[in-house]
């Protein structure tokens, strides 16, 4: 099954080149090293269940499995995403406590309530953020936890390449505060919304300077530095901005 997202942004041969730069089984900023960093925020414990959110080629999923002894189910709108997750799943032998589906996460519907729910830069794909939020709480059992990193926009105007970008890639974008109000108004309490632009400006510099040239030919490794500068310029300009949200059900 394909759609949008397999037929531009992530066609396997593209999911290939993020994995490059970012570490395997990652696609998302800091790899392997902000997955850890973020998930050890949830205070997971063995034998709890975790929903990840655009899981991905699968990284954080196996990481939380193996770490803290959780069981993971990934969703994500891209079959090809979810066809590389199936497989690195059984090549770490990891089927029995990590299992991918593919489907839209706003017409999901768990069998079974789950102790957390983990999602990384991927609710810039979702236009309706009321609809999503709603449909994370009824995930979550009582006392759940809801954990996401997401591209953010600054306040006021968007100069004309900024909004040209979020039109190709068709993303729909919120300041870090607004996400705060999003998540007060779904009804999510404790809520946390930090502004980590500063950490992502870190983590593109890093990923900017250790592109890993012999996986790539000029013209693709050029086409990449060039996006990864895009973004730190953009960043460091206040228009791109980096959001990490924590937030609870009653």
């Amino acid at each position: 099954m394909s759609n949008a997202l397999d037929l531009g942004q992530y066609t396997k041969a593209e999911i290939e080149k993020y994995e490059a730069v970012y570490g395997r089984n990652f696609i998302s900023p800091g790899g392997l090293a902000t997955a850890q960093a973020f998930t050890a925020l949830l205070q997971l414990q063995a034998g709890m269940r975790v929903l990840d959110v655009g899981c991905g080629m699968g990284g954080s999923a196996f990481y939380m499995a193996q770490q803290y002894g959780v069981y993971v189910h990934g969703i994500d709108l891209s079959s090809n995403m979810i066809a590389y997750a199936q497989e690195r799943c059984c090549e770490a032998n990891l089927t029995g406590c990590v299992s991918f589906e593919y489907g839209d996460i706003l017409t999901f519907k768990p069998s079974q309530p789950y102790d957390c729910v983990y999602s990384r830069d991927v609710f810039l794909h979702i236009h309706d953020k009321a609809l999503l939020l709603h449909v994370l709480k009824t995930c979550l059992k009582p006392g759940g936890r809801l954990l996401f990193s997401d591209y953010a926009c600054g306040d006021g105007p968007k100069s004309p390449a900024f909004a040209a970008y979020i039109h190709q890639r068709n993303y729909d974008l919120h300041t870090v505060s607004d996400y705060r109000r999003l998540l007060d108004v779904a009804g999510f309490v404790k809520v946390v919304a930090e502004d980590r632009t500063a950490q992502f400006i870190q983590i593109l510099e890093h990923e900017l300077r250790n592109m890993p040239s012999d996986r790539f030919d000029a013209a693709t490794l050029a086409g990449l530095r060039h996006s990864w500068q895009d973004k730190i310029d953009r960043a460091c300009q206040g228009e791109q901005r980096w959001g990490l949200f924590q937030a609870s059900v009653p």
